[in-house]
């Protein structure tokens, strides 16, 4: 809806409505020449109208001489919050034309030019007047509406009258657009300006030179007599840069009168003037030292600002003839817009080590302790609780280790003598009896030699006994050692065939030798057959690690929990410590033996799991934190001890 001000609309003339069945011919004469005098001057002002206001008063006064017998008249103007204001009266501003809202509203709602009846006013009535509006539209947009108080009149005279005002209205909408466009050219000017800038301080690598560049560009492209750019730090603006200054001393009175006016600036939060505009509430005393300090000089200041943040302070100064105006102020707020961005991106790649963590730790700490960011402070709280709890709560402390369950006894069953496998009775994991065969080997060839050595012994005492019977003594004894040979070699020869035969030394279960697929392949002499481990007595090896070796002593409790039985928790205690360390995926680990507990639980050797030795209570942050600063403190001792 088409808002009006509230502000009354007046207009009064001091002389009186004209007579003219009164009227001699003298002042007929006399009034054409006034009237024509007051065109005259009223083209003269709309010549030498200097703002929008005098254009306006201007050109209402030559239209109110163009139509005639017009009681008043009003041009309302847009302003900035979209409600329509008075702008130029007619006659003058003395006569209270309130009447002429709703003509004027009429015309902006439908936006078109409208005749109503007058509803009204100083020396009218309603019967008597007769209300012209006509909008004034540019672009698309409504600037503003002219409204005439006509008097009575014959219809065909209020049209000529709506068709002077349509046409006379393309001045005003000419000059609208004028504005409008010098105000893009102005905008565009100052977006290249802005533009030309930037590109000035990304040309250098540099902070100091970009800084130094730009302050150049700007005191030559403002027209200032110098420009300074400074950024926060420790909670003040330190000067970073002067244009057409090298270097320059920061304990000069001069560079100190600059820090303290872009201090002004960082403790405001907001830009400075000096010689401050009507429209100004903020003194500005540390401008006002510098510009004393500078012959009165015009002084302006701006923030630099990242992301909406203040980081710093950009100063101009110029003579003070020319003040700094509206819109240098606005392209100076832009210039500081922009250019904080790029220039801060800069200095926070030139900081220091030291000057990052510093950074960082403001703005953790801001975040943290200011009145923004409700979620991080509370899972900050929520954090320090959990690390108060970890850090009084108790909890056992185990040491992991991979395990492996073996036979507390494992007897190897190995081949007798070389040969050939003729039958094997069992497979790993069977269970066995004692004097269970597990396998035979061919003995074919040993019941051969058994045969030859028999009847090399027939042989042998066959010879003895002719030599006794000769009572040859000497041959009788090479003949009895000759059969006392033949028979340990037949003695040899049966105990390999008894051999032959491999059996079970004990009950238990075959931990490793499958012969099934070796029928009839070579085995040689002492060639690892068999493996039996005792079905009843295992023991358990635990892989610790050496960081934690020292933590496992003897008679220490622990809990074996399996892969092939997750869900079963084994209790062993500890009976062993190797003192032998065994390189294993590529770090050092210690064999300890365990004993386990008896248990209704099937086992079998070789199965593999984890087992946790329990050490004490510990603190449950120290549980969890412990290997990171053991390896904290020896890498500290290494390079620092």
């Amino acid at each position: 809806m088409t808002v009006l001000s509230s502000a009354p609309i007046y207009a009064h003339t001091d002389a009186p409505a004209a007579d003219p069945a009164a009227a001699s011919a003298p002042a007929s004469a006399a009034s054409a020449s006034a009237s024509a005098a007051t065109d005259g001057s009223a083209w003269a002002a709309l010549n030498q109208a200097g703002d929008t206001g005098a254009f306006c008063a201007a050109w209402l006064a030559i239209l109110c001489l163009q139509v005639p017998r017009v009681r008043g008249a009003l041009v309302l103007l847009a302003e900035a919050d979209r409600s329509f204001v008075p702008a130029a009266f007619w006659p003058d501003a003395g006569r209270n034309l309130m009447h002429l809202g709703p003509a004027a509203q009429a015309a902006l709602t439908q936006r078109r030019g409208v005749v109503l009846p007058g509803t009204g006013g100083e020396g009218s009535t309603a019967s008597l007047a007769t209300h012209v509006a006509y909008p004034l539209e540019v672009e698309g947009e409504l600037q503003g509406a002219v409204v005439l108080d006509l008097t009575p009149r014959p219809e065909a005279e209020v049209q000529l009258a709506l068709r002077l005002l349509h046409w006379g209205s393309a001045w005003l909408i000419d000059h609208f657009r004028r504005q409008l466009v010098l105000r893009e050219r102005q905008l565009v000017a100052r977006l290249s300006l802005a533009t030309d800038t930037v590109a000035t301080a990304l040309q250098e690598e540099r902070l100091g030179a970009a800084c130094l560049a730009v302050v150049n560009d700007l005191a030559a492209r403002l027209d200032c007599q110098r420009v300074a750019l400074g950024f926060e730090q420790g909670g003040s603006v330190r000067v970073q840069a002067i244009s057409h200054t090298a270097t320059f001393d920061a304990r000069t009175d001069f560079v100190r009168l600059l820090a303290e006016a872009m201090d002004e600036v960082w403790d405001l939060d907001l830009s400075v003037v000096h010689p401050p505009r009507q429209s100004d509430s903020v003194p500005g005393l540390a401008h006002a030292a510098l510009s004393a300090a500078r012959q009165d000089s015009a002084v302006l200041s701006v923030p630099l600002r990242n992301d909406g943040v203040m980081v710093g302070a950009l100063t101009f100064e110029r003579a003070r003839e020319r003040p700094f105006g509206e819109e240098e102020l606005a392209l100076c707020e832009a210039l500081g817009t922009l250019l904080g961005s790029v220039l801060d991106l800069k200095r926070q790649q030139e900081r220091s080590l030291r000057e990052r963590a510093t950074a960082a730790w403001r703005h953790a700490s801001t975040s943290l302790f200011g009145p923004d960011h409700p979620g991080l402070k509370l899972l900050s709280a929520l954090g320090v609780a959990v690390l108060l709890f970890f850090s009084l709560v108790d909890a056992t402390y185990r040491v992991s280790a991979k395990t492996v369950v073996e036979g507390e006894v494992q007897r190897a069953l190995a081949a007798p003598f070389q040969g050939f496998v003729a039958e094997s009775f069992v497979r790993p994991g069977d269970r066995v009896r004692a004097g269970q065969p597990l396998a035979r080997l061919d003995d074919r060839d040993l019941k051969l030699e058994q045969l030859r050595w028999r009847a090399e012994v027939e042989q042998a005492q066959r010879r003895y006994r002719q030599a006794a019977a000769a009572s040859d003594r000497a041959a009788m004894a090479v003949i009895s050692a000759q059969v006392d040979q033949a028979r340990a070699q037949l003695t040899l020869t049966e105990e390999r065939i008894a051999r032959a035969l491999v059996t079970a030394p004990f009950d238990g279960i075959v931990v490793q030798g499958d012969l099934s697929q070796q029928l009839g392949s070579p085995v040689e002499q002492g060639e690892l057959l068999f493996e039996v481990a005792p079905l009843d007595a295992y023991r358990v090896i635990l892989q610790v690690d050496e960081r934690n070796i020292g933590d496992v002593q003897l008679g220490q409790r622990g809990e074996l929990a399996l892969s092939g039985l997750p869900y079963e928790r084994l209790p062993f205690t500890v009976e062993r410590i190797t003192p032998i360390s065994v390189p294993q995926d590529g770090r050092n680990h210690f064999r300890v033996e365990a004993r386990l507990d008896p248990s209704a639980v099937v086992l079998r050797p070789g199965l593999e799991g984890i087992g946790k030795v329990e050490v004490g209570e510990r603190r449950l942050i120290w549980i969890w934190t412990h290997p990171f600063v053991d390896w904290l403190r020896l890498w500290a001792w290494k390079w620092f001890g």
